[in-house]
C-alpha cells in the first residue's frame, strides 16, 4: 500500500468523528450567540449606511477593515471555492456538495467567533508589530494548545503552498507550460508582495478579488444555464444524493453516507478556513473599534465563498465531468471550461484561476508569516518567507493526490483543538461576542 492510500484510510478513520465535532461546535456557538448568523445581519447592513466605527488611535501595523476582508477572501476564493468542490464531488459524490454548502451556515458562526477573539486578544509589540491570530487567542485557553497549534499550522501552511502551486502548475501544463516555470514565477511574486507587508497584501488582494470573481462567475453561469434541463437534473441529483453513497472514485471511501458528509464538510472547512482559525489572521489586522463588527464582516463575506463553491460544484455536475474522470484530478473545472466555453472561456478561466491561486498563495504565505511571527515574537520571519518560497517552487512538481490527502490529515490536528477552544472561550467570555443592536 502506497503512502497516498494509507493517508486516505487514516482520513476516513479520523475524519468521520471530526465531522461530528465540527457540527457540534457550530450548533453550540449558534445557540450561544443566539443565531448571530441571522440576528447580526441588521448590524452588518448598518456598516453600509453609517460606516464602520474605526479606532481613534490608529496603529501603523493595522489595515483598513475591508482590506482585511479582501485579504482573507483572497486566500479562500481560489483553491477553496473553485477546486475543492470538484474534489469533494469526486470523492463523496454530488451529495458532498450539499454538505459543503450547508456546513457554511455553522462555519459562519465559527469564523465570527475566531475573528472576534483574535481582535480581542491582539497585542502590539514595542517595535510596532501586531501579535494576533489563533495562537494569541488560544493562549487564553492553554499555552500548550497554542504551542501545538503553532507548530502544526506552520506545517499546514507549508503544505498549502505546495498544493496551490501544484494545482496551478497542473492546469498550466495543459497549455504546455513547464511546471517549474509556474513554481518559480509564484515564488518570486510571493517574495515581492510579502516584502511590502500587510498593507501591500491588502492592496493587491482588494484590487484582484473583484476582477477575478466577476470574470469567473460570468462564464460559469453561462455554462450552468446553457442547458436548463441538465441544471434541473443536477439539482435533483445533489439533493437525492445527500444520503446516498455515490462517488466517482474512492473505493471503500465512497461507499458510505458518512463519507459524503466528511468530503463535503472537510472541503467546506478548507474552502472557508472556518475552524482552522487562519481567516482570523488578516482580519485581526483591521483598524476597527468593536471586535464583533469585524467578526460580522468575516462571517457574511462567506456568502461569496458559498456562492462560488456552489457554482463550481454545479459546473462539474451539470456537464457530467465528474463521471468522466479516471482518477484523482485537480483540473476538472479547467476541463469543463475548455469543453464548454470555447477559446475565450478557456482563456478567461486560465486568467481568473491564475489570479485566484496567486492571491491564495499570497494570502496564505502572509498568514504563515504572521503565525510564525506570533510564535517566535517576529524573529526569523525572513527565513520563513524564504522557506515558503522554496516550498512553492518545489511544490509545483509534487504529486497532487498525496498533497490533498495530507492536507485533510493535518486539518484534523489543527481544527479540532481550535474549535473546542473556541467553545471554551465563548463560555468564559460571552460578552466579547455580543453584537451591538
Amino acid at each position: 500500500m502506497d503512502l497516498a492510500s494509507l493517508l486516505n484510510k487514516a482520513n476516513v478513520a479520523l475524519g468521520q468523528p471530526s465531522v461530528f465535532i465540527f457540527l457540534a461546535v457550530g450548533i453550540i456557538l449558534t445557540l450561544k450567540t443566539k443565531f448571530v448568523q441571522i440576528r447580526g445581519f441588521r448590524r452588518f447592513l448598518s456598516f453600509f449606511s453609517k460606516g464602520l466605527s474605526r479606532k481613534k488611535e490608529k496603529d501603523a501595523a493595522t489595515i483598513n477593515p475591508l482590506h482585511a476582508m479582501f485579504t482573507a477572501m483572497g486566500t479562500a476564493l481560489g483553491m477553496g471555492s473553485i477546486i475543492a468542490p470538484s474534489i469533494a464531488i469526486i470523492m463523496g459524490g454530488p451529495g458532498a456538495l450539499f454538505w459543503m454548502i450547508a456546513f457554511m451556515f455553522f462555519g459562519g458562526v465559527i469564523r465570527f467567533t475566531e475573528v472576534t477573539f483574535a481582535l480581542h486578544t491582539r497585542k502590539t509589540t514595542e517595535d510596532g508589530n501586531l501579535i494576533s491570530g489563533p495562537v494569541q487567542y488560544l493562549k487564553s485557553v492553554s499555552r500548550w494548545v497554542a504551542s501545538w497549534y503553532g507548530y502544526v499550522m506552520i506545517i499546514l501552511f507549508a503544505v498549502w503552498s505546495g498544493l496551490q502551486s501544484n494545482t496551478l502548475a497542473a492546469i498550466m501544463a495543459r497549455e504546455n507550460v513547464p511546471n517549474w516555470y509556474v513554481g518559480l514565477a509564484l515564488a518570486i511574486i510571493v517574495m515581492v508582495v510579502l516584502h511590502g507587508g500587510a498593507k501591500r497584501v491588502g492592496f493587491v488582494a482588494s484590487k484582484l478579488v473583484p476582477i477575478m470573481c466577476f470574470s469567473y462567475i460570468a462564464f460559469s453561469l453561462l455554462i450552468v444555464f446553457k442547458d436548463v434541463s441538465a441544471l434541473r437534473n443536477a439539482l435533483y441529483l445533489i439533493f437525492s444524493s445527500i444520503f446516498s453513497p455515490v462517488a466517482a472514485i474512492g473505493g471503500f471511501a465512497g461507499s458510505t453516507v458518512l463519507n459524503a458528509m466528511r468530503s463535503g464538510i472537510f472541503k467546506s472547512v478548507y474552502s472557508t478556513e472556518a475552524g482552522l482559525g487562519t481567516a482570523s489572521i488578516p482580519h485581526s489586522m483591521a483598524d476597527i473599534k468593536r471586535p464583533s463588527d469585524q467578526g460580522l464582516i468575516a462571517m457574511y463575506s462567506m456568502s461569496v465563498e458559498a456562492f462560488l463553491s456552489f457554482i463550481s460544484g454545479l459546473l462539474v455536475i451539470v456537464t457530467g465531468a465528474w463521471l468522466t474522470t479516471e482518477g484523482f484530478t485537480s483540473t476538472l473545472v479547467y476541463d469543463v471550461f475548455k469543453m464548454n466555453s470555447g477559446v475565450l472561456g478557456k482563456f478567461v478561466l486560465i486568467v481568473s484561476i491564475t489570479l485566484f491561486i496567486t492571491t491564495t498563495i499570497i494570502g496564505n504565505s502572509f498568514n504563515g508569516a504572521q503565525s510564525f511571527g506570533s510564535f517566535t515574537k517576529h524573529r526569523f520571519v525572513s527565513l520563513y518567507k524564504i522557506f515558503t518560497a522554496l516550498l512553492i517552487f518545489f511544490g509545483s512538481m509534487m504529486e497532487i493526490s498525496l498533497i490533498w490527502y495530507l492536507v485533510d490529515f493535518i486539518i484534523v490536528f489543527v481544527a479540532v483543538p481550535n474549535v473546542i477552544s473556541l467553545v471554551i472561550l465563548a463560555f468564559r467570555k460571552p460578552d466579547v461576542l455580543k453584537v451591538k443592536g
